[in-house]
């Protein structure tokens, strides 16, 4: 390796290093503030403590929020997780023109701003007569997290092999249970890492939530904004640090499920 190679090889680290940094900085910061003893946003905290996540613990407000937002997320990921299946299988296996129209219009919720979704969303269920909250709020986040899952097994089902199915047909296997034994197996990896995804987007959607909620029911991010405007604390870091634990628990489940599934695929 050259003395010029060496020196791109150090810039290409020092810039990487940085770049996640800056990313990281954000979390780091917000982790921090949430076990402070100040009642204010201080950095560093006068002393480290745990009052916050006590405070969250005993809250009555918070955890009905948690409970809807869970409830609206694992609905919202397994109803985008059939749907946007079929609609791949439908993409990838169909002759018929505008196929690459249709994919793009099943990903346009994620090309538009969140609040344009929302408001269009709403004068939608308006217009059909549709006033019911919760499923409004499941509707609409099964719209915002299809085009995960569309885009995700669309890409796994242009790399699937679908001679393994008329080959299990041939073995006495049903159509499907063929399905069920050949190609959701074979695409296990995809859906999990696209739900995973949509849980995710759906836990921590904001913009479009905001339209489908009432008094009665709210998400967690609605009442994370009602903190902030009724009592600025570090309740709303403490709860934001917790939400960063699930995504990295998540992931790292995610990775984990994925490796147990290639082991056995060995």
């Amino acid at each position: 390796m050259t003395a010029t190679e060496r020196i791109a090889l150090a810039l290409v680290w020092v810039l990487a290093i940085a770049a996640a940094l800056f990313l990281m900085a954000p979390l780091l910061v917000t982790v921090a503030v949430s076990f402070g003893s100040s009642a204010v946003f201080t950095l560093p905290p006068p002393a480290w403590s745990t009052r916050w996540y006590e405070r969250l613990w005993a809250s009555r407000d918070l955890w009905p929020a948690v409970w809807t937002s869970l409830r609206v997320a694992c609905l919202a990921t397994a109803l985008a997780l059939v749907l946007g299946t079929l609609c791949a299988i439908a993409v990838v296996r169909g002759r018929f023109p505008g196929r690459e129209a249709l994919v793009t219009f099943l990903i346009s919720p994620l090309m538009l701003p969140g609040l344009v979704v929302g408001i269009a969303m709403l004068q939608g269920f308006r217009a059909a007569g549709l006033r019911d909250v919760g499923v409004s709020l499941l509707i609409a986040h099964g719209v915002i997290t299809l085009p995960y899952v569309v885009r995700t097994v669309v890409a796994a089902l242009s790399l699937f092999d679908f001679t393994l199915i008329d080959a299990a047909r041939t073995l006495g296997l049903s159509y499907p249970a063929a399905i069920l034994r050949v190609l959701v197996p074979g695409l296990a990896p995809a859906f999990l890492t696209s739900g995973l995804f949509a849980f995710l987007a759906s836990m921590d959607n904001y913009p479009i939530s905001i339209f489908f909620t009432d008094a009665w029911t709210k998400t967690l991010p609605i009442q994370m904004l009602q903190y902030v405007e009724e009592r600025p604390d570090p309740t709303v870091a403490a709860i934001s640090a917790l939400l960063i634990l699930l995504a990295v628990a998540v992931l790292i489940l995610g990775g984990r499920l994925v490796g147990l599934r290639r082991l056995a695929e060995v």
